[in-house]
């Protein structure tokens, strides 16, 4: 049975990001996740996440100086220090709020610096991990497609499995976007059946559009049924970019819980 959690960094921004929350709440969500929510002091994120009784899953590390192109350090040689500083700042805010994971991001590497970019990255998830552990949290690790994000380091399911058995950590695992891996990859039911014990963290949306997971190439009804068939038990983030405003582009998630026999509705968001 899918379990869905709002990503605050697309949906809801109609409001300020602390007011996202209750939005996410009040629209059915029990979960939330965000990208960089930094500027909020955590203890008001806290509580806004305690007022409306929902799970903040996760958080991603900063990217870094964004003026400059960065997309994330953890790849980059030569940068280990600031990621890990990065890596200290995501996971003290996200220990502070109770986010149980955070997302490392790898960064845009140059075809040539390959091989460097892999042992770096894997050194510096060693860290991280032991970081987030500390904190009772996950690592997660998210392919990213090169049509959104050229030259991003890590853009394959396999690649990203390959890491994590170099890194050798229980708590790292896989964010499979099922947006950015159709781009890359497709074969999606397959991939999600190999990797299964590898996945942390599943996210959704229409492809190509990344609008809501309504409409497109992918049929979701089909990867949540084959998720549950799977013994799938963690959460589908709805990580999309609505059409227009976020609650108007919520039929596609009533639509699934109408579906369900009514003893399981309560429990779809």
């Amino acid at each position: 049975m899918p379990r869905f959690s709002a990503n605050l960094g697309f949906l809801f921004t109609e409001a300020p990001e602390i007011d996202r929350v209750a939005a996410a709440a009040e629209a059915g969500f029990k979960a939330v996740e965000m990208h960089w929510p930094y500027h909020v002091p955590a203890a008001d994120m806290r509580r806004a996440l305690t007022r409306s009784q929902v799970t903040m899953l996760g958080l991603n590390t900063p990217v870094g100086n964004a003026a400059t192109g960065d997309f994330g350090l953890g790849a980059l040689p030569g940068r280990e220090s600031e990621f890990q500083q990065a890596v200290d700042q995501a996971v003290t805010y996200g220990h502070a709020i109770g986010a149980t994971a955070v997302h490392c991001m790898s960064g845009i590497v140059a075809t040539d610096s390959l091989s460097a970019a892999e042992r770096t990255f894997v050194d510096n998830l060693k860290l991280a991990a032991d970081k987030a552990a500390q904190a009772g949290m996950t690592v997660l690790l998210e392919p990213i497609n090169h049509r959104d994000k050229p030259g991003y380091f890590l853009h394959r399911i396999e690649q990203a499995a390959s890491i994590i058995d170099q890194v050798g950590r229980q708590n790292v695992k896989i964010m499979f976007d099922c947006y950015h891996t159709q781009i890359m990859q497709g074969d999606l039911t397959r991939r999600l059946k190999d990797y299964l014990d590898l996945i942390g963290h599943v996210q959704i949306a229409a492809v190509p559009s990344r609008a809501e997971p309504d409409e497109g190439e992918i049929d979701y009804r089909t990867i949540g049924r084959f998720l549950d068939s799977l013994g799938y038990g963690g959460w589908i983030g709805a990580e999309y970019k609505p059409r227009g405003r976020t609650e108007d582009g919520l039929g596609w998630l009533a639509s699934w819980t109408q579906d369900l026999p009514s003893s399981a509705r309560g429990a779809v968001a």
